[in-house]
């Protein structure tokens, strides 16, 4: 079996969940700017866990190509707070 072939450029739903933290949502906002500067605070949802102990901030990016996800990704990685990226 093969691996289904994503077809650049294209709509990338993209999950970060991490501790709640001040500046986790700046950080996370920051890093996407950087990848997609098209990007606005309006298209970024942000939810809290129910015990109130992580945040996930979720976005949809118009991926350039697997390369792009790969930096944005590894970007994200190197937030303190981040647990997964998804």
């Amino acid at each position: 079996m093969t691996d289904p072939k994503i077809i650049f450029p294209c709509d990338y739903p993209i999950k970060v969940v991490g501790d709640v933290t001040l500046e986790f949502h700046n950080q996370v906002c920051d890093v996407v700017a950087k990848h997609d500067p098209a990007m606005t605070t309006d298209k970024i949802s942000q939810k809290t866990s129910r015990k109130g102990n992580f945040v996930s901030i979720s976005f949809m990016l118009v991926a350039q190509s697997k390369e792009h996800l790969d930096a944005l990704f590894a970007d994200l990685k190197e937030i303190e707070a981040v647990r997964l990226v998804l």
